[in-house]
């Protein structure tokens, strides 16, 4: 599942491979998009804002675009063959994805770069970056982390379940339900308590963990939040249900959270992360 780390990768190799380059073929298909052609341009460079991708080019535009909950960029050409998919790791050649789940082709004339399943995808005058992302709080993985302002936002609604309030870009960005579920683990908590109930100093404790777990996974293929080396331990509770703990042998569950037609799935220890009062 994408999330900060993922598009923290994915930036820089498509920075990697299109920064400097001249595009030579661009096809965007989205309905309000379909007549831009950005042709012609050079690309300056493509950087990660949380969870969004910000692709800038000569004449003052950024491409934005958003990898949701199944979306992913796939690169070809260069000096390997086949193409891969910078989302997750290695991608069989020629399996980038059916054709009709493309929305973005931009080319240069050593790579292309294929957008799948991107639920946004927009064109932007660059100056208009923050009017679209300026809600967001501090990047794990930016220039602008603050630990404080972060808490601060964390803590700003004492009654918000803490898995709902980790998950809300506006209080941290680049935390997604993976990380969600691994952080309230990790602190022993009920994905369900108040963030207003944890004491301190576990609220800072909890984001100095949440920063060390995504700068050590952004260059690794395959996430890890365990010391496990097994490939069915790399993660402590997330997709883990009916599966023992690693830490006490309980059967890991899984639950919902978020507010009606919005819920999403947590799995949890229910022995390691009692529920709250």
């Amino acid at each position: 599942m994408p999330e900060g780390d993922t598009v923290w990768r994915t930036a820089r190799m498509l920075h990697d491979a299109l920064a400097d380059h001249t595009l030579t073929r661009t096809d965007l298909r989205v309905p309000k998009l379909a007549t831009v052609d950005l042709s012609g341009r050079r690309v300056l460079d493509v950087s990660p804002r949380g969870k969004h991708l910000l692709t800038r080019v000569e004449g003052g535009l950024t491409l934005h675009s958003h990898l949701g909950m199944e979306g992913s960029w796939r690169l070809t050409g260069g000096a390997r063959k086949g193409s891969w998919r910078l989302t997750g790791g290695a991608y069989p050649s020629g399996k980038g994805g059916p054709a009709h789940q493309i929305r973005a082709v931009l080319a240069t004339e050593t790579h292309t770069a294929t957008g799948y399943r991107l639920p946004v995808l927009e064109l932007l005058r660059t100056g208009e970056e923050p009017s679209v992302l300026g809600h967001l709080g501090p990047d794990l993985l930016g220039p602008d982390w603050d630990p404080a302002e972060a808490e601060r936002r964390l803590l700003a609604d004492p009654a918000r379940p803490l898995a709902e309030a980790l998950l809300d870009q506006r209080n941290l960005a680049g935390i997604g339900n993976v990380y969600a579920a691994e952080l309230c683990f990790l602190a022993r908590t009920s994905p369900w308590a108040p963030v207003g109930s944890l004491t301190p100093p576990l609220p800072s404790r909890l984001l100095t963990v949440a920063k060390r777990l995504l700068e050590a996974n952004k260059d690794r293929p395959v996430r890890r939040t365990t010391n496990g080396t097994r490939p069915d331990r790399n993660l402590a509770v997330y997709g883990r249900e009916h599966r023992p703990c690693h830490r006490c042998g309980t059967s890991v569950r899984v639950g919902q959270y978020g507010p009606p037609g919005q819920s999403r799935s947590i799995w949890y220890c229910p022995h390691c992360q009692p529920a709250p009062r």
